[in-house]
């Protein structure tokens, strides 16, 4: 039986799963994890460690069609710079329930679209930002760029306040691809983002890219793979265009008949595979790549890679606080959401509380499956040994996940030092052998295409 079979049988061209960037799945918080779980683990953060801080700007002028994030229109400034000044009183409110001496060890600002604020209006937030936190020697700042709504004046800002890793979408630069996803973005625009911030002392550059998208050909999809080439980006995100169209209501704008089949697809991301390693490129868990001297690369050899909600990180920090509508903080004992709409945000904030509105309390198992999938998802492997020294209680647990994925899965693991590991092959199908993990696999969420 070839590969493709092999994927064919085991699902993956038709299953419907996460993407398993938390877990449980976001779509599985609950509403009542809110403010009082929030206020207690923040005040229970460890004292003298490092945080993470997500900064969620929903705000866009234009609404991209194949975009599934938590995001809305507006023309003029008067909504986002009052979204700025609650923003800064979330911080305030959510620095004084952390402990004192704490660090800031990473800042990722991301949308929506961040860089709609003017140079003014991002000063403020990074004074009150940088105001609130210490930051060790190896701080990282991170931020989301649109080309098409990056003005000189604000990259400078960023640059001047210390952003060294921009993040920059790309999708797709074939025009008939950008027309059926409601993006026009010239290969022109972008290099002339890229080279203003390179020209600034930009340390690092990712560029993320979609495949699956409508109009989307083998021949267009690897001229735009040839364009990027050309700006040499350290990372790249390459993601299969989720198309959930009953989550995300602006996808209706995008016709089912002009979408790639599922193993069209697949020959898409196997076609970005090939052509980055060739170029020097690691290939990092399912759609990452990065320069082999690139940190990202550098934790992926080292047994350090993670998964957060921006994919895969090399983040090491337990805490991740999220500000702002939708955004999700990750503690030790759970998540929880802020109020998605920006309005219901603004109301918790105005009304002197915290934003919470709900999230998910981790159980004990819950933290084993968590684990686990971490592991399938970053490593390819399942380490036995090393979780069941960290979950000793659930031993009884760990052995028989062990043994169903031996039994679901024959021939796709090897057993190795430690416990499994995935064959090489079967690479393309981990969202479906983490799912199989999954205790909420039968829940009946909808979810997008394995591939």
């Amino acid at each position: 039986m070839d590969k493709i079979d092999t994927l064919r049988d085991h699902g993956l061209f038709d299953a419907k799963v996460p993407r398993y960037t938390s877990y449980p799945p976001a779509n599985h918080f609950r509403e009542g994890i809110g403010p009082r779980y929030q206020a207690h683990w923040l005040d229970a953060v460890p004292q003298g460690s490092d945080i993470s801080v997500y900064v969620h700007i929903p705000f866009c002028k234009r609404l991209c069609w194949f975009c599934a994030c938590r995001t809305q229109g507006t023309q003029t400034m008067r909504p986002v710079e009052a979204y700025v000044a609650t923003l800064i009183d979330e911080l305030h409110r959510v620095r004084d329930q952390l402990p004192a001496d704490l660090r800031m060890a990473r800042l990722h600002l991301g949308g929506g679209t961040p860089t709609i604020l003017t140079a003014p209006l991002m000063e403020s937030l990074l004074d009150a930002m940088f105001a609130a936190f210490d930051r060790p020697e190896d701080f990282e700042f991170s931020v989301e760029i649109d080309p098409t709504e990056a003005s000189a004046p604000l990259l400078d800002t960023l640059t001047d306040y210390g952003m060294n890793r921009a993040s920059i979408g790309v999708q797709d630069f074939a025009p008939e691809v950008q027309r059926a996803i409601g993006r026009p973005q010239s290969f022109a625009q972008t290099r002339a983002v890229v080279d203003h911030l390179r020209a600034r002392g930009l340390e690092s550059l990712n560029l993320d890219l979609l495949y699956g998208l409508p109009l989307q050909t083998a021949r267009s999809f690897g001229d735009t793979l040839g364009l990027v080439r050309q700006m040499s980006p350290d990372r790249l995100a390459i993601y299969g265009y989720a198309h959930v169209p009953w989550m995300s209501k602006r996808q209706v704008m995008i016709k089912d008949k002009d979408l790639p089949d599922a193993q069209t697809r697949f020959a898409l991301s196997e076609q970005a595979r090939a052509f980055f390693t060739g170029d020097g490129y690691d290939m990092i868990g399912i759609d990452h790549f990065a320069r082999p001297d690139d940190s990202l690369a550098r934790a992926a050899r080292d047994g350090r890679l993670r998964r957060n909600f921006q994919g895969y990180t090399d983040d090491t920090a337990p805490t991740l606080v999220g500000l702002g509508a939708s955004a999700i903080s990750r503690f030790g004992e759970g998540y929880v959401q802020n109020a998605a709409a920006t309005s219901a945000y603004q109301a918790r904030i105005a009304a002197g509380g915290l934003a919470g509105h709900k999230g998910y309390r981790m159980r004990p198992q819950d933290s084993l499956v968590a684990a686990i999938i971490d592991d399938l998802m970053c490593r390819f492997a399942l380490d036995e040994r090393a979780l069941a020294a960290a979950f000793p209680a659930q031993a009884a647990v760990l052995r028989d996940i062990v043994r169903g994925l031996l039994a679901t899965f024959p021939g796709l693991f090897r057993i190795g030092p430690g416990g499994l590991h995935l064959e090489e092959d079967a690479h393309p199908l981990v969202r479906i052998i983490a799912h199989h993990v999954d205790s909420f696999a039968a829940t009946g969420q909808a979810h997008s295409a394995a591939i």
